[in-house]
């Protein structure tokens, strides 16, 4: 004789769809209810790239140390040695003695030489040296 099992329906389905409808319109609500504000931005003026051959020293201007990728020194668009670095420091820190120096080095610049920059510039009485990377 066979056995007969009962089945139980243990299964049982939540009906998804009016949760849905309900979540789309509350979206709809939200969507048109929303109201956008365009906000108006401030205008920058910007010093010129150039400043004029006569005009004074800004003493806000820092003092740029650039260093390329073959680790060549250039300050005030002139070619300078590693030891050359901390005098010419000192001199534009007597015209412009707030003026605070940066360092722009290349990426591919041997970082002995940009440690030494910054530290003859250091030694050069400069409270604040900053590297920075140039930009392409």
């Amino acid at each position: 004789m066979r056995r007969q099992r009962k089945q139980f329906d243990d299964e049982t389905e939540v009906d998804m769809t009016p949760m849905l409808d309900i979540v789309f319109i509350m979206l709809i609500f939200f969507i048109v209810t929303t109201s956008f504000v365009k906000e108006d931005g401030i205008e920058i003026g910007r010093p010129p790239m150039n400043p004029p051959p006569d005009a004074p020293p800004n003493p806000q201007r820092p003092i740029l140390i650039s260093i390329d990728g073959n680790s060549d020194i250039t300050m005030d668009g002139r070619l300078i040695d590693v030891e050359a670095i901390q005098p010419n420091v000192e001199t534009a820190r007597a015209k412009r003695p707030k003026a605070s120096v940066v360092v722009m080095a290349d990426e591919s610049a041997k970082s002995g030489i940009v440690v030494r920059a910054v530290d003859a510039a250091t030694l050069a009485g400069a409270g604040q040296v900053t590297v920075v990377k140039p930009v392409k």
